[in-house]
């Protein structure tokens, strides 16, 4: 995309967001704003004030759709082998959910789970479900904030397993709403097969959504993940035994997962929380506060207001500073030296 055009989405957002004021009063305006303008460009997909997705699709306007068409372009000149490759997945299709269809059916197909069938399914979920318009957009948006691998729109939504699996469970989610489970559960069975990712049809997740790496993640049944969360790889949310019922962790918007934590039973993470690499997390969190170790402690606050945007989880001198403390107070740390060394950093 040219420099100009790119340069005139901040004058666009600004008229785009006058008009809506104008329509729909201030105050229900201010209560629906959770990011920065110069981060999340698309207007319609932040959900200021109902956005209407059918209007967005029948006008043309898709800054997202149209970053990744343009992306595609450029790619397959620059690579002519990749051409056919970039034709079938994005330049053939008309929008983001119809790619998103094709690119999802062709991953997950098996001999007996045809492509074609996938692809109706995924479609036509994603076709007329507004949630799903809404968060395939503020997940891509995510991975193109957070994650420094992810190089461009069109690379998320056609390479990245984590961005794959999250909107594979979002179509799962859907038809385990409308009672078809089974159904459902089959989806679960092949993206845990294809991408090594496990979330249970049940389980709850907001938008804004970053699955980094994903290999390993495990969210269960009656688990809720909330708004602008970002988990790392291995992360497990998971249950303490055979009890039914209410049984998984609960996680609050803004909260940062690292590498390999393990959340177990229905216990709540605060908002903006930060969970240190390695992790065994056995109690409640509190809100803006820093634990790591096996069990976790709570060893400092966060200063922002998301960690999970700004993507800093390296614990280490907090964690050095609990130790250090806890050794000339006395007090018993059991289990938390050999963490320290081993698990307190998460490399890039």
């Amino acid at each position: 995309m040219s420099d100009k055009r790119w340069e005139s989405f901040p004058q666009m957002l600004s008229s785009g967001l006058s008009l809506q004021e104008s329509e729909d009063g201030g105050e229900d305006k201010m209560k629906s704003i959770q990011f920065p303008f110069e981060k999340v460009f698309p207007v319609y997909a932040m959900g200021f004030s109902k956005p209407d997705t059918d209007s967005v699709a029948n006008s043309g306007y898709d800054p997202i759709w149209d970053a990744v068409r343009e992306e595609a372009k450029l790619e397959a000149e620059k690579e002519p082998i990749l051409s056919s490759f970039l034709y079938a997945s994005i330049l053939a299709h008309d929008c983001l959910e119809q790619a998103l269809g094709f690119v999802l059916a062709n991953r997950l197909q098996n001999p007996t789970l045809l492509a074609t069938q996938l692809m109706d399914i995924f479609c036509d979920v994603m076709m007329h479900d507004r949630g799903i318009k809404r968060s395939i957009r503020l997940d891509v948006q995510a991975f193109i904030d957070r994650d420094p691998a992810c190089l461009s729109y069109s690379s998320a939504l056609l390479y990245l397993k984590g961005y794959h699996s999250l909107q594979s469970y979002r179509v799962a989610h859907a038809l385990w709403k409308q009672g078809r489970k089974v159904l459902a559960l089959a989806l679960q069975s092949r993206i845990s097969e294809v991408f090594g990712v496990d979330i249970h049809p049940a389980a709850k997740i907001g938008d804004g959504i970053l699955l980094d790496h994903g290999t390993g993640v495990v969210i269960g049944e009656t688990a809720v993940v909330g708004n602008r969360v970002s988990l790392m790889h291995g992360v497990t949310l998971g249950g303490t035994g055979k009890e039914i019922g209410d049984r998984h962790p609960k996680v609050s918007d803004g909260a940062l997962l690292g590498a390999c934590v393990t959340i177990l039973g229905n216990i709540k993470i605060g908002e903006g929380a930060m969970i240190a690499a390695g992790s065994l997390v056995l109690k409640h969190v509190p809100p803006h506060s820093m634990v790591a170790g096996t069990p976790a402690q709570v060893i400092g606050s966060i200063d922002e207001q998301d960690p999970s945007l700004t993507m800093k989880h390296d614990a280490t001198k907090e964690f050095f500073k609990y130790v250090a403390t806890s050794l000339r107070e006395g007090r018993s740390i059991s289990g938390t030296i050999t963490f320290a060394l081993s698990s307190s950093l998460y490399v890039w």
